[in-house]
């Protein structure tokens, strides 16, 4: 069902005025923001500090552990290619996993099949989509921008549709329309 045709059981707080909710569009939170991002209150500088030093806390962590990992591997002497070729793959996966997570902070993805196949890479590159989110969060909140973009487009399609629509009381001028006894 298109947005232009929804019921007002199916539009919800969102896109009915009143004492329920306001009119029109509402912003898409963002996981650690909220809405915050949208006027950047609420706290918005210090949740963006935070969670860029917690990603690169829990990089720091998981690089860590993947030592762990390496020097498992030279205990159990396994040779100097099998090492070599694990840490190639974990460095290859992780430089695919930045850019997969920078990419989605800037447009959406279409393909859920191309998702799919990427998770086992991301789960094992898991250092570089840390790494990503904290760089990001240098700037904004990761992904602000595009949500921004598509919130601002939705309002002004909003605004366009509920002054043209006609037959919408909202969008009339005071005084216009019919009179009583008619």
């Amino acid at each position: 069902m298109s947005d232009e045709h929804q019921a007002p059981e199916a539009a919800g707080p969102a896109g009915s005025a009143g004492p329920a909710g306001p009119a029109g569009p509402q912003p898409e939170p963002i996981r650690f923001y909220g809405t915050t991002w949208v006027h950047h209150d609420g706290g918005y500088a210090l949740r963006r500090v935070g969670a860029g030093l917690g990603a690169l806390a829990a990089a720091a962590g998981g690089a860590f552990v993947l030592r762990f990992g390496y020097e498992g591997l030279a205990i159990a002497e396994v040779g100097s290619l099998v090492t070599m070729l694990v840490v190639v793959a974990f460095a290859v996966c992780s430089a695919l996993a930045f850019r997969r997570t920078w990419e989605r902070f800037t447009g959406r993805s279409t393909s859920t099949v191309d998702e799919r196949s990427m998770q086992s890479i991301m789960m094992i590159g898991f250092i570089g989509s840390l790494v990503a989110y904290a760089l990001r969060t240098l700037t904004e909140a990761p992904g602000e921008k595009l949500r921004r973009r598509e919130y601002e487009e939705a309002v002004a399609r909003h605004e366009r549709r509920r002054t043209t629509r006609t037959g919408n009381p909202a969008g009339r001028a005071k005084g216009k329309g019919r009179r009583k006894g008619r």
